[in-house]
């Protein structure tokens, strides 16, 4: 155990400085506000796949989809899939019309202020509302990856809970706070590539290591046959088409995710997108894959060698990297999830930090304030927000995957209708898309607590019904967009 600790003790220096250097790169490269929230729309189509994708799938895909799966067996197919399909409607349908429209949109830099300069909103009403529902969620997404830099931290170096999540809240902030878009974005190219690795060898190793294939499902088999039937949960009741739909519906939740849209605003060309979205797809299925091997692999595990008890099920990676790797191997698959983990948090912290500093504080506190100005507040809000966020993460029995899902739900509803509607339909005006955020994102808030019958469905999927016909009504009932506002329309898609 010593050796493990100390091999995986270097390997994370080793990683977290590489991340620091990248960090530093990025500073000397990042002047004004433009660069350190956007990073000059310069990222071409690997850094922004890679980056959309392990900023999209964050602690949760190392920890909370195994878990899932080493619960619920093939039913976390439905998730899986539904995540895979959205994706790749995301980068086909939003990729390169926001790129080209936000640039089209007085360059607009984050998600409520192209709102803004599409719809117009000389009172900030509609930006300002944006800005609070990123900051309430993001807090929650934050959260949870804290909470899944503590479980990592407690479980391989034997931290004190509350301390391991300090620690990793100051290894993501320590980067974060610097370099801005780009050394997050980079970042994320180096940790997606960890993630795809980790993902695909730990399952392999644990597969063969029980015997093969023919051996996991015999022991699937023994443990609960249910775990191989995804049409129903491991109590052998068939699964509701309520509970279906709730799975598959995460993958409408991309819509909405400001920090994954803000890499398609970055990208360096919308002739880069195809070649992107090949990438991402491609990344999104086998790191889903893997994780869900991992889950069911992990059964075998436990039932062969630790009687089959687990305490927590979103720790069953880390067992088996502890169990069958050489320390230094181990050291750097289980950097891997801090990978996932800061590839998550650095990007929501940029986008919290881009809402506070451009959308509110330019917009309401300092109108003239300067680039450099904007940048500072914009490091100032990446640590105020850390802070909050960490102390939300202190509850140890918090679940990675239920922090995760009430996030997602959040933005999904309340930004996914607003901007692809924005994006495909002329009629569409600032009180259309001022109700299809606000009906969206208090669906989700008073859906979340509800139980029973229909209330146990997602709320991510009443949220999205609710907020499009909100953003449908609205607009119908409200005088035409004006003149300025069709014309800009006009002159985004011609730009497509």
């Amino acid at each position: 155990m010593a050796d493990m600790n100390l091999a995986v003790t270097a390997t994370f220096v080793v990683y977290l400085a590489l991340m620091l250097g990248i960090g530093a790169w990025a500073y000397r490269r990042t002047g004004d506000s433009s660069g350190y929230f956007l990073g000059g729309r310069s990222l071409g189509p690997w850094p922004a796949a890679l980056s959309a994708g392990a900023s999209d799938m964050s602690g949760w895909l190392m920890l909370g989809l195994p878990g899932f799966a080493f619960t619920s067996g093939l039913e976390s197919l439905w998730l899986a899939g539904g995540l895979l399909a959205g994706t790749w409607l995301n980068w086909r349908l939003v990729a390169r019309r926001l790129r080209t429209f936000s640039y089209l949109a007085n360059d607009s830099l984050t998600i409520p202020e192209y709102f803004a300069n599409r719809f117009g909103d000389p009172g900030h009403w509609l930006q300002g509302i944006s800005a609070f529902f990123i900051l309430l969620f993001f807090l929650f997404y934050t959260s949870s990856g804290l909470v899944a830099g503590g479980k990592l931290f407690e479980t391989v170096f034997g931290l004190d809970y509350d301390v391991a999540v300090v620690v990793g809240a100051v290894c993501v902030v320590s980067y974060t706070l610097f370099g801005g878009f780009l050394a997050v974005s980079w970042t994320d190219l180096v940790q997606g590539l960890l993630m795809a690795a980790a993902l695909l060898v730990v399952p392999v190793v644990a597969i063969q290591g029980d015997g093969g294939i023919a051996t996991l499902l015999a022991t699937l088999e023994q443990h609960n046959p249910e775990l191989l039937t995804p049409l129903s949960d491991t109590t052998g009741e068939s699964l509701t088409p309520i509970a279906i739909v709730s799975l598959a519906a995460w993958g409408l939740g991309y819509f909405g995710q400001p920090h994954i849209l803000a890499r398609f605003a970055g990208i360096r060309s919308a002739a880069d997108v195809p070649l992107a979205r090949r990438i991402a797809v491609g990344w999104s299925a086998l790191t889903m894959g893997g994780a869900v091997l991992v889950g069911l692999a992990g059964v075998a595990y436990v039932d062969n060698n630790l009687g089959g008890e687990l305490a927590d099920a979103e720790t069953i990676f880390m067992v088996l990297v502890h169990a069958l790797m050489h320390p230094v191997i181990a050291g750097i698959l289980l950097a891997a999830i801090l990978a996932a983990i800061m590839s998550t948090a650095d990007s929501q912290l940029l986008v919290s930090s881009s809402a506070l500093a451009e959308d509110l504080y330019r917009q309401l506190v300092r109108p003239g304030a300067s680039q450099r100005e904007i940048v500072a507040v914009g490091r100032g809000a990446v640590v105020l927000l850390a802070l909050v966020a960490t102390w939300l993460a202190f509850d140890p029995d918090r679940s990675v995957l239920g922090l995760v899902g009430y996030a997602w739900a959040g933005f999904g509803a309340a930004f996914g209708p607003v901007l692809v509607l924005s994006l495909y339909w002329r009629r569409m005006n600032r009180t259309g898309a001022l109700a299809g955020v606000l009906v969206g994102g208090l669906t989700v808030v008073v859906w979340k607590p509800l139980e029973g019958g229909l209330f146990d469905l997602y709320e991510i999927v009443p949220g999205i019904l609710f907020a499009t016909l909100a953003i449908v009504v609205a607009s119908l009932a409200a005088a035409p967009p004006p003149r300025v506002v069709r014309e800009g329309f006009e002159r985004c898609r011609a730009g497509l």
